[in-house]
């Protein structure tokens, strides 16, 4: 049976989901709906993916009966009341990155996901744990190759002041919520979703308030060690590493959405799914992973994810929350 989708907002990474979706066999999954606050734009969207329903709010869509899980692309503070609408409506939920904008708005999400039976199913959107180099790179873990961990590193930085967004606080802008949530499920992945036992941390801010330049260390149970930085007017290598008392494991640029793994000298491509329509944001054909999951998932009757679960969702923003206090950014 095919998964029907309704995508929630028309932004560019909505187009791009779509644009993913629809590469994917129409036996396996369907995209039925859109909505955005303007009915004008859900329709002109719709129009471009060939999608049958448009709706001019998001508790439409919530309510069609046809949709059985939603894509949540909207701006990080529209994030909750999405979600909150599409679960209390029966939906299962992809929520886009970062799931909340705090460690409550996460904590909220996951208590009103956990009344509901077997086939109900919320998943945060890191899509990164789900390209075939990240899966590599937790067998590599699993089967002990590197021998006992050591140390976890991720840098991730662009110049995004172009958008109006990235550095807006009252849109929840900024590097850590952007893109070094990229750099800390990294490292949270590498090291099995524990729980850090120190974070210290030094921050630039921009003008607007936002972080702008983040450097992060972790000290973690049994003597791990981990950094990160990531940064929104500098570029970085945006490369990934994790070490062992027997060698080393990268992942290559571009670390968030990663074709290339090196191990201990040995190196690993894993290319793309083939897509036709050119996508906004880089390697975006790489959509199809997590889209693939969310249906194995429900398929599968799971209360959640086993690659991203919930507690860790929970943990990765209590972390970023922790990080912000440290540094001094709030926001509104």
């Amino acid at each position: 049976m095919a998964l029907r989708w309704g995508i929630v907002s028309v932004g560019l990474i909505s187009s791009d989901f779509t644009t993913a979706l629809q590469t994917l066999p129409r036996s396996e999954h369907q995209v039925v709906a859109v909505a955005a606050r303007d009915l004008s734009r859900a329709k002109e969207f719709a129009r471009k993916h060939d999608i049958s329903k448009a709706y001019g709010s998001y508790e439409e869509l919530a309510k069609d009966p046809n949709v059985e899980v939603a894509y949540i692309g909207t701006q990080h503070p529209q994030h909750k009341a999405a979600v909150m609408l599409c679960l209390a409506e029966g939906k299962a939920v992809l929520c886009e990155k970062p799931m909340g904008v705090n460690a409550s708005e996460v904590r909220e999400m996951v208590a009103e996901k956990a009344p509901f039976g077997h086939n109900i199913s919320l998943i945060n959107a890191i899509w990164t744990r789900f390209f075939p180099a990240s899966e590599a790179l937790r067998a590599v873990l699993a089967q002990g190759t590197l021998g006992d961990l050591r140390v976890a590193r991720a840098e991730f930085g662009l110049n995004l002041t172009h958008s109006a967004r990235s550095v807006d606080l009252a849109q929840a802008g900024g590097g850590l919520l952007d893109i070094g949530i990229y750099c800390i499920q990294f490292i949270s992945m590498v090291f099995g979703g524990q729980r850090p036992e120190k974070i210290s941390a030094m921050g630039r801010l921009h003008e607007t308030g936002v972080d702008d330049t983040v450097t992060v260390l972790l000290q973690y149970p049994g003597g791990l060690h981990a950094s990160f930085t990531c940064s929104i007017t500098a570029p970085l290598s945006n490369t990934a590493s994790v070490s062992g008392t027997k060698g080393m494991a990268q992942i290559l640029k571009p670390c968030w959405c990663p074709t290339e793994l090196v191990v201990n000298g040995e190196h690993k491509e894993f290319p793309l799914p083939p897509i036709p329509n050119k996508c906004n944001f880089t390697n975006g054909a790489g959509m199809t992973y997590e889209a693939k999951h969310v249906r194995e998932c429900l398929r599968k009757g799971l209360k959640e994810s086993p690659v991203i679960p919930l507690a860790e969702s929970e943990l990765l923003a209590d972390i970023l929350e922790e990080v912000r206090k440290v540094i001094g950014v709030t926001f509104p």
